[in-house]
């Protein structure tokens, strides 16, 4: 894969955009198809320029125009921001109040820096395939919840190009939610609670509800390999004392003079569950009450963490897919939720990999037909690129979007004739 330099950014950029930005799917998937007059046109766009001149508010009447600006500015950073009550590039002209965001997707950022107290592997912006694994949980389980608890239909999960992911729920309805229940949707999916201060930040109690008993079904398929292989979290004295200050008192002194007598972390693991799980068993019998502490330290060691703010704010605006990172060079590409276990954000390409591909593949280019138009042959570019799976990913979620669209549209006038 060619060497990413950000200083070759400003080169690299307009080939990106003229050649291989998705502007067709990317215009589709936000004019969503064109049911709510000037929805397109009321939409916020954010662009980050060279030397990080920030740009809010940019509105466009257009997918087609939105494609010019691009080529034209030829920006650092893309974000995407609320429909508003107004065309945002006019804001200045609204009288002051009446500019408000009506509309957004509800999104999620989930960010590997809040995982800082519990990986041992890397801290701030660094990452590794072995800590990259609580991205995969976090998907598997947010996911889940979205479905099958909540009934959302539309999710787009997209990575952050460095070390993070976000996820766009698409869907009519939701898209139309409150602050109040973008932030009961984000209440209902946390669990860890509490700052840096706080050391035991999962706390739970029978019942157990199911949201939580699924969510450890989730991290239970990958806490060996991930928590007590990859990190390590028993492997020493300083290492299990963090673990055990989030036992019970009465299970502790008992556990840690047991664990020096013990291998490795999978071995001492092992006692500390068989520990709990037996304490459960005589505890139903006995009508006590349950002692979860194995779920809370898998739980506190591995359950997503969600930024409140950039999921209740309507107004928050989120970095665009298909936006290149300026520091690692990659694209914010979709996951592909089928083959997430497989996910290596080293390999998603970077623009100089891609810009790399097509100069490769420009040198066949010459030897085919001149006659070929530009748009057509811009429109095949990227499909002789790394950068194709994804798009075509892009645009199986934005036809799945349509053809609901047009499934819904068909239902409402088959209704309509029954009267």
């Amino acid at each position: 894969m060619a060497r990413f330099e950000p200083a070759a950014l400003p080169d690299l950029l307009p080939v990106f955009y003229r050649r291989l930005f998705p502007h067709g799917a990317y215009g589709r998937w936000l004019g969503y198809g064109g049911v709510v007059k000037n929805y397109f046109q009321l939409r916020e766009f954010s662009f980050t320029l060279r030397d990080d001149v920030y740009v809010r508010f940019q509105s466009f009447g257009s997918p087609q125009e939105l494609e010019r600006e691009l080529q034209k500015t030829n920006p650092y950073k893309i974000d995407i921001g609320a429909v508003y009550s107004h065309r945002p590039n006019q804001h200045n002209t609204v009288h002051m109040g009446a500019f408000q965001p009506q509309e957004k997707e509800l999104v999620f950022d989930i960010d590997m820096t809040d995982y800082d107290d519990v990986r041992t592997c890397c801290s701030s912006a660094d990452i590794c395939s072995k800590c990259w694994t609580l991205m995969t949980i976090a998907v598997r389980i947010i996911d889940r919840a979205l479905v099958e608890d909540l009934g959302m239909k539309h999710r787009l999960w997209v990575y952050s190009g460095r070390r993070g992911v976000h996820c766009w729920v698409c869907d009519d309805a939701v898209r139309k939610w409150s602050p109040a229940l973008r932030a009961a949707a984000v209440e209902y999916l946390t669990l860890v609670k509490g700052g840096a201060e706080t050391v035991k930040k999962v706390n739970l109690s029978e019942p157990i509800h199911p949201f939580i008993r699924r969510s450890v079904d989730v991290v239970e398929k990958y806490f060996e390999t991930y928590a007590l292989v990859g990190q390590d979290i028993l492997g020493s004295p300083e290492n299990w004392d963090k673990v055990l200050a989030l036992i019970p008192e009465d299970h502790r002194e008992a556990l840690q003079a047991e664990f020096p007598k013990k291998r490795n972390s999978v071995q001492r693991w092992e006692l500390l569950k068989g520990r709990m799980e037996r304490t459960r068993r005589t505890t139903a019998a006995a009508k006590g009450t349950a002692c979860y502490a194995d779920w809370e330290v898998m739980l506190q060691f591995c359950f997503p963490r969600l930024d409140i703010n950039v999921s209740k704010g309507v107004g928050h605006l989120l970095k665009s897919p298909f936006s290149v990172h300026p520091k690692t060079g990659r694209i914010s590409v979709p996951l592909d939720l089928q083959k997430l276990d497989q996910f290596d954000p080293f390999a998603v390409p970077t623009i100089s990999s891609l810009c790399h591909e097509l100069d490769a593949a420009g040198a066949d280019e010459e030897q085919e037909d001149g006659a070929e138009t530009e748009p057509k042959r811009r429109a095949r570019d990227y499909k002789r690129t790394s950068l194709a799976p994804y798009v075509r990913l892009f645009e199986h979620f934005v036809e799945d979007m349509e053809r609901a669209r047009r499934g819904e549209k068909l239902r409402r006038s088959d209704l309509e004739g029954d009267f």
